[in-house]
C-alpha cells in the first residue's frame, strides 16, 4: 500500500501531520524532502498595460509593408 503523510522536519525529528494509515505496529516508509524556498521566493510583479517581447523596443514597418505581392499575379 502506499500513502502520502505530509510534516515537518524540525531538530532532527519528522512532525506528522496526520496518523499513519497503518494498523500494524512497523512499516517501511519513504522520506522525501521539499524545501521551502519555493514558498519564501517573492514573486514579480505582473506589470498591465505594456507589452512584451518584441514591441518593447520602438516597433517599425516599411511603408511597402501593405502593398499587394506581384510574385502571386501568375497564378490568380
Amino acid at each position: 500500500m502506499l500513502a502520502t503523510v505530509t510534516g515537518t522536519y524540525k531538530n532532527g525529528q519528522i512532525i506528522l501531520d496526520e496518523e499513519l494509515p497503518v494498523k500494524s505496529k512497523s512499516a517501511k516508509v519513504i522520506v522525501t524532502l521539499v524545501e521551502d524556498t519555493v514558498e519564501n521566493e517573492e514573486k514579480p510583479t505582473r506589470q498591465f498595460g505594456r507589452l512584451k517581447g518584441t514591441f518593447t523596443d520602438p516597433y517599425w514597418s516599411s511603408k511597402e509593408f501593405n502593398d499587394p505581392l506581384d510574385d502571386l499575379k501568375d497564378y490568380m
